[in-house]
């Protein structure tokens, strides 16, 4: 892991300041631009060679449920509430025939509770009526089941099922934008150029790293441009902290030595688990 290490340039060794100042003028050709990002997913390819999606789950209803739950709030809230969550309703089944008011009592603490319940309530009674009591695994029957849009599919599909899909969060449009790969908001149409760049195989992982990187390194308010690994290869360079001192202050979860957002991540994780709902 390059942790804590100022960002140097891959061939020159130079600071990423200076080798982001001899960028040329001229326009950046789209072939150069694809070039440029292969060669970042690479890079994150080995900053982060244990990304991963940090909801945690056992199955495919429980990566649908989470993913659910994560709108409008942590990932580590939703794994914080999910463990009673799941002891209570393990099944399409059993949550279909959950007490609404109950159920919201459940996910108070992700926010948006009513909304979410009757989402969850609707989704598991589709699954159990339309698709057998098990989560389809196809985008356009995902898509139909209530709350589920094309990012909350494209996670289950990628992280469940093993069907590359790009998920397009708040970091990942935040960053192929800063990256120059795409100028869209729309994060369909996102998904779309982004789509066009990469081979199918890396949809999955691409995602992954790309989030990960939001999360730890650049932010949205104040990236740590002085501690990014691939500040050479960013159009971006300077919106951020600059200094590496004070950029490393900035990092995030395990790059900054504190937990992570999974209270049960995968073995290859180097930081320390998150604490359960009321620890600490």
């Amino acid at each position: 892991m390059k942790q804590g290490k100022p960002a140097k340039s891959a061939k020159s060794g130079e600071p990423a300041k200076a080798a982001a100042a001899a960028k040329p003028g001229k326009p950046e050709s789209h072939l150069a631009m694809v070039r440029r990002a292969r060669r970042i997913n690479r890079e994150l390819a080995e900053i982060y060679p244990y990304a991963h999606p940090e909801l945690d789950f056992r199955n495919p209803f429980e990566l649908l449920v989470a993913t659910v739950l994560s709108a409008q709030t942590t990932d580590l809230r939703v794994n914080q509430t999910t463990p009673a969550l799941f002891a209570a309703y393990p099944t399409p089944e059993d949550m279909a025939a959950a007490v609404p008011e109950e159920l919201e009592e459940l996910i108070r603490p992700t926010g948006f509770f009513r909304a979410k319940a009757k989402s969850l309530i609707g989704l598991s009674a589709s699954i159990r009526d339309n698709f057998g009591g098990e989560v389809p695994g196809r985008l356009a029957d995902l898509v139909t089941l209530p709350g589920v849009g094309r990012k909350t599919a494209n996670v289950v599909l990628g992280n469940a099922f093993g069907v590359p899909g790009i998920t397009v969060d708040t970091h990942f449009g935040r960053l192929v934008r800063r990256w120059k790969w795409t100028d869209q908001e729309d994060p369909e149409k996102v998904e779309a150029e982004i789509a066009a760049i990469f081979p199918k195989s890396e949809w999955t992982m691409l995602s992954h790293r790309v989030v990960f990187h939001g999360r730890r390194i650049c932010h949205a308010r104040k990236p740590a441009c002085g501690a990014c690994p691939i500040a050479p290869l960013c159009p971006s360079y300077g919106e951020g902290e600059t200094d590496p001192e004070k950029a490393r202050k900035l990092l995030k979860y395990e790059m900054g030595g504190q937990p992570g957002q999974r209270l049960s991540p995968p073995p290859d994780y180097p930081g320390r688990p998150a604490p359960p709902l009321g620890a600490g």
